[in-house]
């Protein structure tokens, strides 16, 4: 049996386990001498939990609060992680411990799918394991046919998931600008990536109001959300997207959800990054294409 699973704290509640286990479903199902299993490594200490892994599995997913001390681990460091800083996954290989980041995959996947429904699938089908590669090939030149200048996106948030969404979005051809509740933390991020130009906003409410892509990534709701209005979210001709990573405890109301609604913008559940974070992962811990139907039954 090749065993992987998820660390982090808490995580009594993750559906990752439902989203990998009914991906691994039709491998099971052909390979009944070779199973795939997926656990609930919880943990409130990141060393312990990682001794876990190095102890009895192939690879792993990672979340709060650990992304960063994963990312310390690795011996193989994917591109994505390098920038970010962070990681959500690593895997045993020949080499060590290689840590890779499908937060930053997922996000592309899922801003790709709003504009191109259908394409994660069909790249997955056409090129295995490499789709998402060719998903961010593909979203660059959308965005590049879409808009005529470049793109706004605004990141709210600097954790694991929302630097990940940061490099994402400058990657497919954003212009970022960043908010933090810490000044200083949002400085060094955007300083330690000068090939971006990303942005630090001085105004929250008008960073709203300017970007095409909203990326809201804290834990908790900011005030500021209570004062937006149908306004903030027009997009002069364009539609404009709101991602929300927190899909357990949404920070958006009844009221600003019916501004987004007025506005003709489109809120995006973060159900749907957790999905395509998935799927961006499972070839990664497995080497095998996802069942992407499969697991987008269980969101």
């Amino acid at each position: 049996m090749k065993k992987f699973g998820l660390i982090g704290h808490p995580i009594e509640h993750s559906m990752s386990p439902t989203l990998f286990k009914a991906g691994f479903s039709k491998w099971n199902a052909e390979h009944p001498d070779e199973q795939l299993s997926y656990d609930l490594i919880e943990g409130q200490y990141f060393e312990e939990s990682y001794i876990r892994f190095m102890k009895g599995y192939e690879g792993i997913n990672i979340t709060a609060p650990f992304k960063e001390k994963a990312y310390e681990k690795a011996e193989v460091v994917s591109g994505p992680c390098m920038l970010i800083g962070a990681a959500n996954i690593l895997v045993k290989t020949e080499e060590g411990v290689a840590c890779h980041n499908s937060d930053f995959s997922g996000v592309i996947l899922t801003i790709a799918e709003m504009f191109a429904p259908g394409i994660v699938h069909k790249c997955y089908q056409e090129f295995g394991a490499r789709g998402h590669i060719k998903v961010h090939q593909a979203m660059k030149q959308i965005l590049a046919n879409e808009f005529d200048s470049k793109p706004k996106a605004l990141i709210v948030g600097l954790g694991g998931a929302g630097s990940a969404a940061a490099v994402a979005a400058a990657e497919m051809g954003y212009q970022v600008t960043v908010w933090n509740r810490t000044v200083e933390k949002a400085e060094k991020f955007i300083k330690g990536l000068p090939e971006f130009g990303m942005t630090i906003a001085s105004d929250l409410k008008e960073a709203f109001r300017e970007s095409q892509l909203i990326i809201y990534c804290l834990p908790v709701k900011h005030d500021v959300l209570d004062s937006l209005t149908a306004d903030d979210f027009a997009a002069g001709g364009y539609t404009k997207m709101i991602l929300e990573a927190n899909y357990r405890n949404p920070s958006f109301s009844d009221q600003v959800m019916n501004a987004i609604d007025q506005a003709g913008a489109l809120y995006i559940s973060g159900k749907k990054w957790l999905l395509y974070q998935a799927v961006a992962g499972y070839p990664i811990l497995t080497g095998e294409v996802p069942s992407i139907g499969a697991m987008a039954d269980r969101i």
